[in-house]
């Protein structure tokens, strides 16, 4: 009887470690969605690095080459 009730409370604690780790889990992507902002980090022409609305930025969305790199920072 001792060792039937011991494997129930194993279980039992099993099924409570897994519930709280997929809650955490399930918090973690909820609460992380909410933090979107909406602002992109650009470099500008000096170097100096800002934040900029998303909704200000128009453009093709294509990477820019090696050679476009370095010719944007003007010294």
């Amino acid at each position: 009887m001792e060792q039937n009730q011991n494997q129930s409370t194993r279980k039992k604690f099993v099924v409570w470690g897994l519930t709280i780790l997929a809650s955490a889990t399930a918090l973690k992507f909820i609460i992380h969605g909410k933090k979107k902002k909406g602002t992109v980090k650009m470099l500008t022409q000096d170097g100096k690095l800002v934040e900029v609305d998303e909704n200000l930025l128009r453009g093709s969305k294509r990477k820019i080459t090696d050679q476009e790199l370095k010719s944007f920072v003007k010294k």
